[in-house]
C-alpha cells in the first residue's frame, strides 16, 4: 500500500529535509539518514529488516502529530546563517558534552569493566570519537566555513574540503556504530549505577545530535556548492 505523503522510493535524507520529526523514527530503527541519506525508504527498511508499510505508517503518524508545530526549514537559511546555526547548536554542544562523556566512560569502565568487558571497548570508542570530532569542528570553523561564506567562494578548493568533511563524517558514523555495539544498543543492566545510566543517556543524545548535525552539513550545506 502506498502512502499519500511519502513513497517507498523516496530517499531518507529528503524525508528528513521535508519533515524533521521523521529523524527520530529513522533513529529508532537505526536507519542512517545522514551518511547514507540517498538510500530509499524501502532499501533502508529492507536493510534493517523492517516492514516497509509499517515504517511508512510510523513516519506518517510522526508527520501528522507535528502539523501546526513546524520548525523553521534550514534550507531557507542563507549560508552564513546556516553555518552560524550549526556552530551554535551543534559545535558548542559537542565541545561541552564530549569531555563529559569521556570522563564518564572512563569512570564506568574502571568501576564496572571487570563485570562487563564491553565497557572497555565502549571507553575506547568514546575516546576515539572525541579525538575525531574535536579537531573536525576546529577545521570546519577555521577553514571550511570561512571558505563557504566568502563573497566569492573558490568552488574547486571547496569541493576538495567538502569531500574531506564527508569522509570524516563516515568515520564518525562507524564510531557511533561501535558505541552502539559496545553498549548493547544502550541497554542498561539491572545493577547499573547513576554514572552508568547517565553515560548511556548522554551517548544516546550525542548520537541523535551528530546525526542531525551531519545531515545538515551533507544534505543542506554541501548541495549549495555542487559542481
Amino acid at each position: 500500500m502506498e502512502n499519500q505523503i511519502l513513497n517507498r522510493q523516496q530517499p531518507v535524507a529528503s524525508v528528513v529535509l521535508d519533515h524533521s520529526e521523521c529523524a527520530q523514527v529513522f533513529q529508532r530503527h537505526r536507519i542512517d539518514f545522514c551518511c547514507q541519506g540517498e538510500q530509499s525508504i524501502e532499501a533502508a527498511a529492507n536493510a534493517r529488516k523492517v516492514d516497509v508499510d509499517a515504517l511508512l505508517a510510523e513516519l506518517s503518524r510522526a508527520i501528522a502529530d507535528r502539523r501546526g508545530d513546524r520548525q523553521d526549514d534550514p534550507r531557507e537559511l542563507s549560508t552564513p546563517r546556516l553555518v552560524a546555526y550549526i556552530v551554535s547548536k551543534h559545535h558548542e554542544y559537542l565541545r561541552k558534552v564530549l569531555p563529559f562523556v569521556q570522563t564518564l566512560a572512563t569512570k564506568v569502565s574502571r568501576v564496572h569493566g571487570d563485570h562487563n568487558q564491553k565497557l572497555r571497548h565502549l571507553e575506547a570508542a568514546v575516546q576515539e570519537i572525541s579525538s575525531a570530532l574535536l579537531p573536525h569542528l576546529d577545521d570546519e570553523e577555521q577553514s571550511l566555513f570561512p571558505a563557504l561564506t566568502a563573497k566569492e567562494p573558490d568552488r574547486a578548493a571547496i569541493a576538495s574540503q567538502l569531500k574531506s568533511m564527508q569522509d570524516e563524517h563516515l568515520a564518525v558514523a562507524r564510531l557511533l556504530e561501535r558505541i552502539r555495539a559496545a553498549s548493547d544498543e544502550f541497554t542498561l543492566p539491572e545493577w547499573a549505577c547513576n554514572s552508568y545510566n547517565t553515560l548511556f543517556s548522554e551517548l544516546k543524545q550525542l548520537e541523535s545530535d551528530v546525526f542531525t548535525h551531519v545531515h545538515l552539513e551533507n544534505h543542506v550545506l554541501t548541495p549549495r556548492f555542487a559542481a
